[in-house]
């Protein structure tokens, strides 16, 4: 008995990997003040909210 498989419109799994990916690589070689500095210019440049502001 074959199982059918669907193309799925979105795949957030295959999403979620690619964005990990490209952080992960963005950030490799940073230092520790580096990367607070990274992810506080992300979260003032992308309109997200910290949790609890």
């Amino acid at each position: 008995m074959k199982t059918k498989t669907k193309e799925k419109p979105f795949d957030a799994v295959k999403m979620m990997r690619e964005i990990r990916d490209k952080i992960s690589s963005e950030t490799q070689n940073m230092t520790f003040e580096e990367l607070k500095k990274y992810i506080d210019s992300r979260i003032k440049n992308g309109g997200l909210k910290p949790i609890g502001q």
